[in-house]
């Protein structure tokens, strides 16, 4: 076993003295508490520790003690419902209300085990050789995988029955006769992605339920997506209701460095919610790992790579999983907080001059995947950014943007507005979105691409026409400008906007979100008609039937996909009155 004395100590940073040979990213533990830290750096026989507790009442003589092994975290079927902290150790809060400093040898939780394989069978990192469940709970059984790296014969297995999940329940003999003893639950180094069978290309979207992201800037499952925005724009809001109602198997909601009264709105709300899937618990599918702005900044570095471990794991037992880290720009706070403390020379912005590859570490573990075991899984990654002042250009947000295919910009002047989501569609952009053109098509709406286009034409459109409409005035612009305003207008207002306190429109499926395209494509080229023909746009703009056409989401219910096809027949019928000197009443 290494061991270091102390000889400095500046807040999660200290130097040790030591004659053993300790390795670069080694666990270790410091002190009589017994804190968790991890070497950084190694000059001869001065080894470098960040510590991911506070280090209060540490002082130079204490001893550091080496683990053996890089920084890891406890896989298996305990995770899925759970809320825990940077370190994944449980935040049950049952009988104390603050977690205690030091690793504590936590009570081992059991499960029911189902074995799934018998004696002689031949097995590979990766496979499946049981199911866990909780006892007494209905809720659904969780594969139990072999570790990468730990092939061989199934020489035992334990029956059906309740163990505790780091109990031995199967052994395996790989070729050299080594005896692999296989628990329910195994370790994993967070810094190390998991391996897999095979990186496949982009498959299909990863639903939100928000008409913006899915018909606009959809993301491919398995794909990488930021959403940047100032203070109070609604970034935390946006994420918590994509973790929701996206069509995941298994959420992992990372609070890293955010607000305590955030992180405790979080909390208290999840547990309560209902999965719109399955109508149970929505935490039967999630994992919460919260780390708070008032938590140590090195288990906050610590915490991104644990949740996306957490992640990995179930995407190797063949789910799909999305990951919502809010947010990397307090990560990467911590790393400019560490690395200060370390006397590194900072680069851009006073960030560590590894930022950039720190960023590309993490968004390059999103994929789709054949895992180890030939299943299909995916894990896809929305990173929120907090940008000082909403100001895109500084360090974070540039190097975020260079390694992810999807850019949700939230725009401060659309959330005082009162616009939800405040997605600005002109800053944005979805590299994924041509990919997934065909999926459209299969789902029965071919012309997806083209109207997706043409509304991102109109928005733009409507931008330069409102500067000139500043200078000329509204009514000297020319009928056909007019109209694009007023289209303009209509797909803000009907499509981009969505209501979270609308029971109809919180959530809108493909096929809906499908109709109501094609409903507002159909009023663009009619008015363009009746407009040739001579009718005042203001005319067009007066009708019932444009307010009916901006409350749509609202009133046309999933179940109610009709309405739509009544509108468009309303719509048809107020236009082509307008034009033939009838007048509408619709």
């Amino acid at each position: 076993m290494n061991e270091a004395v102390i000889q400095w100590i500046s807040g999660p940073v200290l130097k040790g003295r030591t004659q053993s040979p300790f390795r670069l990213n080694e666990s270790v533990l410091v002190g009589q508490k017994r804190l968790l830290g991890e070497v950084v750096r190694l000059n001869g026989e001065e080894i470098t520790v960040q510590v991911f507790e506070d280090t209060t009442g540490l002082r130079p003589g204490d001893r550091v003690v080496g683990q053996g092994m890089p920084l890891a975290v406890r896989l298996g079927p305990g995770l899925l419902g759970g809320i825990f902290d940077g370190l994944l150790r449980p935040l049950e809060g049952k009988d104390r209300d603050f977690i205690q400093a030091g690793l504590e040898e936590l009570p081992p939780v059991r499960f029911i085990f189902n074995p799934k394989v018998k004696p002689g069978r031949i097995l590979k990192g990766g496979d499946l050789f049981g199911s866990a469940r909780r006892p007494n709970s209905d809720a659904k059984s969780q594969g139990c995988l072999v570790p990468p790296g730990s092939p061989g014969e199934v020489m035992e297995i334990q029956p059906k029955g309740e163990y505790d999940e780091t109990e031995t329940v199967c052994r395996l003999k790989d070729g050299s006769g080594k005896i692999h003893d296989i628990a329910m639950s195994q370790l994993w180094p967070v810094r190390t992605p998991r391996p897999v069978g095979e990186r496949l290309g982009s498959g299909p979207p990863m639903l939100t339920g928000q008409r913006i992201l899915d018909a606009l800037f959809p993301v491919a499952r398995g794909g990488k997506a930021a959403v940047p925005g100032g203070f109070g724009t609604g970034k935390t809001v946006l994420l918590e209701t994509i973790a929701k109602w996206c069509n995941a198997d298994v959420i992992v909601y990372l609070g890293c460095g955010e607000r305590g009264n955030e992180m405790a709105g979080l909390l208290d709300e999840f547990p309560h919610l209902e999965d719109p899937r399955t109508g149970r618990a929505l935490m039967e599918r999630m994992v919460v790992i919260a780390n708070t702005s008032n938590m140590p900044v090195a288990a906050r570095e610590a915490s991104i790579y644990t949740g996306v471990t957490v992640a990995e794991y179930f995407r190797d037992q063949g789910l799909h999983v999305a990951i919502m880290a809010d947010s990397t720009s307090r990560w990467a706070e911590a790393l400019r907080e560490v690395s200060g403390r370390l006397g590194e020379l900072p680069g851009e912005g006073g960030y560590p001059a590894y930022l950039t590859t720190r960023l590309a570490e993490f968004y390059e573990r999103a994929s789709r995947v054949r895992t180890l075991s030939g299943k299909g899984g995916s894990l896809t990654i929305i990173g929120a950014v907090s940008p000082p002042s909403s100001d895109f250009s500084e360090p974070v947000t540039i190097h975020t943007k260079r390694y992810v295919r999807n850019f949700w910009a939230l725009d401060r002047k659309r959330a005082q507005a009162r616009f939800y989501p405040a997605v600005d569609p002109l800053a944005s952009y979805s590299e994924d979105a041509m990919a997934l053109a065909p999926w459209w098509h299969k789902q029965g709406h071919p012309q997806w691409a083209e109207q997706r286009r043409r509304f991102l034409t109109l928005l733009e459109q409507q931008t330069r026409l409102e500067r000139m409409a500043r200078i000329l005035g509204k009514d000297a612009l020319p009928p056909q400008q007019q109209l694009i305003l007023l289209s303009a207008d209509l797909v803000n207002d009907a499509f981009l906007r969505q209501s979270a306190f609308s029971v109809n429109d919180r959530y809108c499926s493909p096929e809906r979100q499908g109709r109501m395209m094609a409903v507002l494509n159909g009023f663009i080229d009619q008015a363009e008609k009746v407009v040739q023909r001579g009718v005042e746009v203001e005319e067009i703009a007066a009708l019932p039937v444009v307010r009916r056409l901006r409350r749509m989401g609202d009133e046309i219910s999933e179940e109610m996909s009709e309405g739509f096809d009544k509108l468009m027949e309303e719509v048809g019928a107020a236009l082509e009155g307008l034009a033939s000197g009838e007048g509408a009443s619709l």
